[in-house]
């Protein structure tokens, strides 16, 4: 973990909007009126689908806006469309860019290669959140924990930057020596100020920042907790004060 962190260094907010009535260039229009409204904060802002409908001139507005541009596009195809992929991501200039650790290693290593230079961060995203265990055997034939220490091999041979993966499998990757140098991005978190008495799921699935902190975690992702609040940017600021305590009691235990 990556000591003297800012909390607006940790936080990647996840704005995925739907095309319900508007379509396309109204979903693009929601991602900017949030963005307007965090606007400043310096946070990270994470946009997927957006970006395929409607092109890479986004990234410079949210740029514009003061924040850092998460590039959640996942990429997986032949060695050769990975490069190009890069090639054009080359000029927008995210600050992360996500790939599937389960594309070809040549192919994450041309990403690498073509962005290099470029201050992109390149993830690799190990076995998906949304997966239980028969689905990860039936995809991968082991294993979440043991999928996501696979996967975290093949990017490591990429020479990839950081891992995205779910917080249940934080542990097996920090005690590996030779996976220690990733940078860890955990999903599915949900600020302390958010969870109610009695909600069984979050005490199940769900880590509040404090805890991903403590077990290892580089940045946290929150979505809904701050994108559909009514006052997204006074949600956003008292996850930055959670984020904040949590990295002041980390350091204080060093």
């Amino acid at each position: 973990m990556k000591k003297g962190r800012k909390a607006e260094d940790v936080l990647i907010v996840a704005a995925d909007f739907k095309p319900e009535e508007n379509g396309r260039l109204g979903a693009r229009q929601e991602v900017i009126n949030f963005a307007k409204k965090i606007k400043g904060t310096g946070v990270y802002i994470k946009i997927n689908s957006i970006l395929r409908a409607c092109g890479y001139d986004l990234i410079d507005n949210l740029h514009d806006l003061g924040l850092k541009v998460v590039a959640d596009l996942k990429l997986k195809d032949i060695p050769e469309t990975m490069e190009i992929d890069a090639m054009f991501l080359t000029e927008a200039k995210p600050e992360i860019i996500t790939v599937l650790c389960d594309a070809s290693v040549e192919g994450m290593l041309r990403v690498k290669e073509q962005l290099k230079g470029s201050g992109s961060e390149i993830l690799g995203v190990t076995v998906l959140t949304s997966l239980d265990e028969d689905e990860c055997q039936a995809i991968y034939v082991c294993s979440t924990k043991a999928g996501v220490v696979r996967l975290a091999r093949l990017a490591e041979n990429a020479r990839l930057d950081g891992l995205v993966l779910a917080a249940e499998e934080i542990g097996v990757i920090r005690k590996r020596r030779e996976l220690d140098n990733f940078s860890l991005n955990t999903p599915a978190i949900r600020p302390e100020w958010t969870i109610v008495g009695g909600d069984d799921q979050a005490k199940k699935r769900i880590k509040t920042p404090a805890q991903a902190i403590e077990m290892g975690v580089d940045r946290i992702i929150v979505g809904r907790p701050i994108t559909r609040n009514k006052d997204p940017q006074s949600a956003l600021l008292r996850t930055l004060s959670e984020i904040e305590v949590a990295l002041e009691k980390l350091k204080l235990s060093e």
